[in-house]
């Protein structure tokens, strides 16, 4: 695993997937040592560009947040030779100027799950990434030109916190967090976030808006009709934003020399004589670079 690539792949629901362009498309089953993923990749060909999609939730929507098995989801994207993630996720907004349709692509995380297996290392073999900037400010430079270019609303820079669901906050937690100064509320984004880090790939969330959360006085009278409606047109934006963004991911030189695929470097903490070996085997993509070494 330690060629350089610059495959890209998309976390998200299925009306990302549905683009215009997008030809030589294959599902295909990746078998990931930590369990089954979501569902099979789709595999396809943008202007010659390589792009995989993963269906976050499964094709249909079968999987709540809590139930996603995000280790299996990340290690299939690094089998398939992804290096950089662009994760899609509807959140809702705390702040009133982030109107539903905006895309937020935020550079923070607070991550209040608590059900979810959240890292490769455990015990055989323990690692501590660095978490301090945990998304990739390279994706977000390219996202944020994107969506300028094409006249999607788009804020640069947010904190996204993370709840557990399945079920939405209530008023009193909606308003705790907006005291801490969260811009979006969501449910999936940790720890793909974490583990994406681990697996030393780059990683960039887009927060597409799709309502106020339940803080907003207007939030009850929100029908479904209007939400649904967001959701379409998001998804719209959301297809035009891969198709823009993903020749300059392609080309930008800086994506080899990238401090999100050293992240590992320093990171190994269990000494080699006592590491795990079968755990070893598990790593062999999300940590061959740095096990290969040794």
């Amino acid at each position: 695993m330690t060629e350089f690539n610059s495959r890209i792949g998309i976390l998200g629901g299925s009306g990302v997937y549905d683009i215009e362009g997008l030809t030589n498309t294959r599902w295909e089953k990746i078998n990931s040592p930590f369990g089954e993923p979501s569902d099979e990749l789709l595999f396809g060909q943008l202007n010659g560009q390589q792009l995989v999609f993963l269906p976050r939730h499964g094709r249909g929507h079968k999987k709540s947040p809590s139930e996603i098995n995000y280790l299996a989801n990340i290690d299939a994207l690094k089998r398939a030779g992804v290096s950089e993630i662009i994760s899609v996720s509807a959140v809702g907004s705390l702040k009133e100027q982030y109107s539903p349709g905006t895309f937020v692509i935020v550079d923070q995380f607070i991550d209040r799950t608590f059900a979810r297996n959240k890292s490769f290392f455990t015990s055989g073999c323990v690692a501590h990434v660095s978490m301090a900037h945990p998304v990739c400010s390279r994706m977000g430079d390219h996202l944020e030109a994107a969506a300028q270019a094409l006249d999607i609303p788009v804020v640069r820079g947010g904190t996204y916190l993370t709840m557990e669901g399945p079920q939405f906050s209530t008023l009193a937690e909606s308003e705790l967090y907006r005291s801490w100064g969260c811009d979006v509320i969501g449910m999936t984004n940790m720890p793909e976030a974490k583990l994406a880090r681990e697996a030393e790939m780059c990683y960039a969330t887009v927060a597409m808006v799709t309502d106020y959360d339940c803080w907003h006085p207007d939030h009850d009278a929100v029908t479904v009709e209007h939400v649904i409606k967001v959701l379409v047109h998001n998804a719209e934006n959301a297809r035009a934003l891969v198709q823009k963004v993903a020749p300059a991911l392609a080309d930008d030189a800086r994506a080899e020399q990238c401090g999100c695929r050293s992240a590992l470097d320093h990171a190994l903490i269990t000494a080699p004589e006592v590491r795990d070996p079968a755990l070893l085997a598990k790593l062999d993509a999300v940590a061959g670079r740095v096990l290969s070494s040794v």
